[in-house]
């Protein structure tokens, strides 16, 4: 294992050396499982999700959406062309639609349009398929899990395994789906409340919007004393969805201030916010200075857990790169990256590649 003065590289010496920001708040970093181990793996499969555990995840992220019946799937958009082979699928070819989610039209197949007996029988395909190639040998082989059959999974993976996982679902979209006439977050916590893996292990619930979790902190807490909520942060200059929808001009930028993060932190324990908003990203994608959003969350109470640390070259900061090509995997380079955001006093990540997410806490250096 390189380590990180010789992953980063001598031109990145002095900007490893800078001064560290104030520890993290939590006692060891925690890795999530970002759609499982989907860089292993289809993402949102009980697969992935398998993998993810395997190699050493502290936490596993499954993307709700709902089905037309009103069952909460792992998805990570309601729009399922991508990760799924319904595009293939003639009996489904008339569902084909445009809808606007959250002010973005989009055009494909859509959960809500779909009852869970029809989506049972469509089978999950990888994402990225041009750059995961190696996930492609996999399309066909899953279906498309509930959320109830994750927390069965995941649950008894715990058992077999010795060790407790952590939950960490994220509401998708809940303004869109409302004005739909679904109710997730209520079909969420009576899916929490029927089970005793929910109601007993590590929980954070996530959302990109503000309603619903000033709205659901007492009533998962009810449920499982120990969840937390986490506020996920968008880009700078956009708008929460909840907000938007009421004309509320509060962008996530003015969130990230510290008197924006101190009104988080009165419905919010955690914010998940992108890597780059931690070290912003020129033209070229290469590091910048760091922000002082990790010591400013911690000042105001708030855990920060960011997104998403992934092993393809594509994905990382220019100085990490290798020559191998943009689609290549770079193992050291995400390692080097994740010890980076560490040292500034991260709570915890996403990754794509779980394993290697552990490495990077785990090892020295």
């Amino acid at each position: 294992m390189l380590s990180r003065r010789s992953a980063l590289g001598l031109g990145l010496a002095t900007f490893c050396a800078q001064a560290r920001a104030a520890p993290a708040l939590a006692p060891r970093p925690l890795v999530f499982a970002h759609r499982g181990a989907s860089a292993l793996r289809p993402e949102h499969t009980l697969a992935s999700y398998a993998k993810a555990m395997a190699d050493g995840a502290d936490f596993i992220e499954p993307d709700l959406v709902p089905t037309k019946d009103g069952v909460l799937i792992a998805r990570h958009e309601s729009n399922i062309a991508g990760t799924t082979d319904v595009a293939d699928r003639p009996e489904f070819a008339g569902r084909r639609r445009t809808m606007t989610i959250d002010g973005q039209s989009e055009t494909g197949w859509f959960t809500t349009d779909f009852t869970l007996a029809e989506l049972k029988t469509l089978r999950a395909r990888e994402r990225l398929g041009t750059v995961r190639v190696h996930n492609t040998r996999y399309d066909g082989h899953f279906d498309v899990p509930t959320f109830e059959e994750v927390i069965d999974f995941v649950a008894a993976e715990s058992a077999a395994r010795g060790k407790v996982f952590g939950l960490i679902p994220e509401i998708k979209n809940s303004t869109h789906f409302h004005q739909l006439g679904f109710d997730p977050e209520a079909t969420f916590l009576r899916t929490i409340a029927a089970h005793e893996y929910t109601r007993q292990a590590p929980l954070e619930v996530q959302s990109f919007e503000t309603g619903n979790l000033r709205m659901l902190g007492d009533k998962v807490r009810a449920v499982n004393p120990q969840a937390r909520l986490m506020l996920l942060m968008g880009e700078r200059r956009q708008t929460p969805p909840d907000l938007l929808a009421v004309g509320t001009k509060t962008t996530f930028g003015d969130l990230m201030t510290p008197q924006g993060l101190a009104e988080v932190r009165r419905y919010a324990d955690v914010i998940g916010p992108s890597n780059t908003d931690l070290i912003p990203r020129d033209a070229d994608g290469a590091w910048g200075a760091p922000s002082t959003l990790v010591t400013d969350a911690h000042r105001a109470g708030l855990l920060v857990h960011s997104y998403t640390a992934r092993p393809e070259n594509r994905f990382l900061p220019k100085q990490l790169r290798n020559d191998a090509g943009p689609d290549a995997r770079n193992p050291a380079g995400m390692i080097a990256e994740v010890k980076r955001y560490l040292d500034l006093g991260l709570d915890g990540f996403f990754t794509d590649d779980p394993a290697l997410g552990r490495l990077a806490v785990d090892t020295p250096g």
